[in-house]
């Protein structure tokens, strides 16, 4: 086993190219994912990159390192629009874990489950790839492509995520339902991001996790509320299947696919009050 841990995007894609090692940051999920009786890998650390670390603001939104920890996004000041995002960091694991695990390694992990992937959808972020050929960036609605899998060649790694700028009046919210608080699974999540303006929705970003292979928007639940009074969420009826088509629950020993169905409804409106009032 070869342990690398270059100081530049360069020196790292040489390695990548020359020993195919399991690329980590925080590591979190290394050792945990390893198979029983699997030989260990040459490991590729990005921590000592100058540049992969933080949350910087570019001319056209925001950029997160893949070095940038949960606990890093916790403590960064960021416009209401990424509050969602905070609220998904403060439920990752435990305290331990958000000062080690990172926000790209849990996007790349592609998890069902991944807490970070339906606050990012909602903020219709983009994924930042290097590569010694052809840099790259790709939606991250397109990033993920299945559990586990993700659009991401054996020489190419992930330097950043970027979120395009988001408007000043822009909210949000993340809710997750799990067995307990903290610690745990998620059941089923959501994010929602709204614009109000005199009570009335303006603009309307949910994505679901937890309830399909990779965490999905949810357009025709967003064309529902938009135009809608806040106070008229609480009412309003989300029984209609077709507002979450794009999701595909299924049965594990979390909960039933008709328990995940009927919970991400509530979880959805539940975002939507939290995202338009600041009620929890």
């Amino acid at each position: 086993m070869i342990y690398s841990a270059p100081t530049s995007v360069k020196d790292a894609l040489a390695v990548l190219k020359s020993s195919q090692p399991r690329i980590v940051a925080g590591g979190t999920d290394f050792f945990p994912s390893q198979r029983a009786g699997a030989q260990d890998r040459n490991v590729l650390d990005l921590t000592r990159i100058e540049g992969l670390r933080g949350i910087t603001r570019t001319a056209s939104g925001w950029r997160i390192g893949a070095a940038t920890t949960w606990t890093d996004i916790v403590k960064a000041v960021l416009p209401p629009a990424f509050d969602a995002l905070k609220q998904s960091a403060r439920e990752v694991g435990s305290i331990q874990i958000q000062n080690r695990g990172t926000l790209v390694g849990n996007v790349c992990n592609a998890s069902p489950a991944a807490d970070g992937l339906p606050p990012l959808l909602a903020l219709n972020a983009e994924v930042e790839i290097a590569s010694t050929d052809a840099p790259r960036r790709v939606p991250l609605s397109h990033f993920v492509t299945g559990v586990r899998k993700i659009d991401l060649a054996a020489d190419e790694l992930v330097a950043a995520i970027h979120i395009p700028a988001v408007p000043e009046d822009m909210t949000s919210a993340f809710v997750k339902l799990g067995s307990r608080k903290y610690m745990v699974i998620s059941i089923v999540m959501v994010a929602a991001n709204v614009r109000v303006q005199n009570g009335i929705i303006q603009q309307a970003r949910v994505a679901g996790g937890a309830c399909s292979p990779v965490a999905q928007r949810l357009p025709a639940l967003e064309a529902l509320v938009q135009g809608r009074a806040v106070a008229d969420l609480v009412g309003l009826d989300f029984g209609d299947a077709a507002l979450f088509a794009p999701l595909s629950p299924i049965a594990d020993v979390r909960g039933s696919a008709i328990y995940r169905v009927r919970a991400v409804a509530q979880l959805c409106r539940r975002a939507l009050i939290q995202a338009a009032t600041g009620e929890k």
